[in-house]
């Protein structure tokens, strides 16, 4: 195994605050979900899930450290004395709840891993008030204590929740963390369908922006559901490329991604799975379309993993698989080809470059997206459509030509073509659903691929 990512230096923001990087080395967030996976797993899964995930090239766990109240694990351990006192954590006895938190942290850095830690899952906890500005300094100082020696944590604020609710628990928490962990990266996971940058703009604890693209169609604005978003929200349906760009156009600017997009088989619209389940050519689409957008990585979920499903536990959301029989569902491979293409290129430098386009880019699922630095392009076109590209905006007199299958991360050589004028590319006609193809435009004396 190679250097662990923070060997390379502390994990920081870039110069032109779009994306992270650890010293001099680029880090692209490749996160994976697996919200409950310290409530329900043994230590066996937790060896497992997380070997799964570090093979397959993730290196960021999303999870939280409590859920619910009351709160227990898989071994029927109590987080907080009295279940809901959250001054009081409980530490005492041969084995503890913080005993098997701190077990999956170690294991993770062991194996390179960052662990997205969310101290609680707002949306429960400080929503339903069970942390407040009465115990948040003593359940704060309590966590930033424990877990201070570990160099792979990220703190990530909120939870399924919005800003706007108990901002002040958030602000106490993350700026009792800084002061434990000057250098460590605090993010904030919001509502459905929002972006930290929404609230938080100015605050000073927040390094990255998260936004929740969410679970619906473009047609499931109005669901009469829990979920459902205030009129005054904006609704980009399912273009999640949309808050990327909002997000870059703000006062400040920050690095930020999709941290919740629709989860491979979960169902459209989250509530009813007679709509149908979001399959891995779903996830790519997210994928692509946010990062060629600008975002500095992407968190891919699982039905099944996020909710860490197992027999004794009722499944919601519609799953019909166990978590150790999801972590092989093709998207969770097929979304780390996305980092391993990004990586070929200084994606650092380069930014949304539309106007390579010829004409109509297209709208929702004919869209093509376009990300290009100097001497590179990269497009994504998810229903295989032939486009328009505009030659003469990268260097070189002459342009070396692929096709990539999102799919398996193969290159196909399509030729070498002179630098200047307009040109049609057409992709290969592929399987129904399967239909999204990745062409890369390279100077010829570049030596990327």
């Amino acid at each position: 195994m190679g250097k662990k990512p923070w060997e390379y230096g502390p994990l920081h923001v870039s110069d032109n605050h779009k994306y992270l990087f650890h010293g001099e080395t680029p880090f692209y967030w490749m996160g994976d979900t697996a919200w409950l996976m310290l409530q329900r797993s043994s230590r066996e899964d937790v060896d497992t899930y997380l070997k799964n995930r570090a093979d397959k090239g993730f290196n960021v766990i999303q999870t939280d450290f409590v859920h619910t109240v009351p709160q227990t694990d898989h071994f029927g351990n109590h987080a907080v004395a009295g279940d809901t006192d959250f001054t009081k954590p409980l530490v005492d006895g041969e084995y503890t709840y913080w005993d098997h938190v701190e077990y999956a942290i170690a294991k993770a850095e062991e194996l390179g891993l960052y662990m997205g830690l969310l101290p609680v899952w707002g949306s429960s906890i400080v929503k339903g008030e069970w942390l407040n500005m009465n115990n948040v300094t003593a359940y704060a100082n309590f966590i930033g204590e424990r877990f201070q020696k570990y160099p792979n944590i990220i703190w990530i604020m909120g939870g399924d929740v919005r800003g706007d609710v108990h901002p002040e628990v958030w602000d106490a928490m993350a700026q009792i963390l800084r002061g434990y962990n000057p250098e460590r990266i605090i993010c904030y996971h919001p509502f459905g369908r929002t972006s930290s940058s929404q609230w938080f703009q100015d605050r000073s604890w927040l390094d990255v922006d998260m936004f929740q693209s969410g679970h619906r169609r473009y047609d499931q604005r109005d669901l009469k559901s829990w979920d459902d978003l205030s009129k005054a929200d904006d609704w980009f349906g399912e273009d999640n490329w949309k808050y990327v760009l909002r997000d870059h156009s703000r006062a400040v600017i920050r690095p930020t991604l999709d941290a919740e997009p629709s989860y491979e088989q979960i169902p459209q619209g989250l509530h009813d799975p007679k709509e149908g389940f979001w399959q891995d050519h779903d996830v790519r689409r997210y994928a692509y379309w946010s990062v060629l957008a600008g975002a500095c990585g992407f968190t891919y979920g699982s039905n099944a993993v996020m909710q860490f499903l197992k027999p004794c536990y009722a499944p919601a959301y519609g799953a019909d698989c166990n978590w150790d029989e999801a972590i092989h569902h093709p998207g969770s491979g097929q979304v780390v080809l996305l980092k391993e293409l990004m990586e070929r290129f200084p994606y650092w430098t380069g930014e949304p470059c539309q106007q390579m386009l010829e004409g109509f880019e297209g709208e929702k699922y004919r869209r093509v997206s376009c990300f290009a630095g100097k001497d590179f392009a990269i497009f994504y076109d998810y229903t295989g459509r032939a486009f328009d590209v505009k030659l003469g905006m990268l260097s070189g007199k002459r342009i070396n030509t692929w096709w990539m299958d999102p799919t398996s991360g193969k290159f196909s050589f399509a030729g070498c073509l002179e630098n200047h004028g307009v040109h049609t590319f057409t992709p290969a006609r592929r399987a129904l659903g399967q239909n999204d193809t990745v062409l890369v435009l390279c100077d010829e004396d570049a030596a990327y691929l």
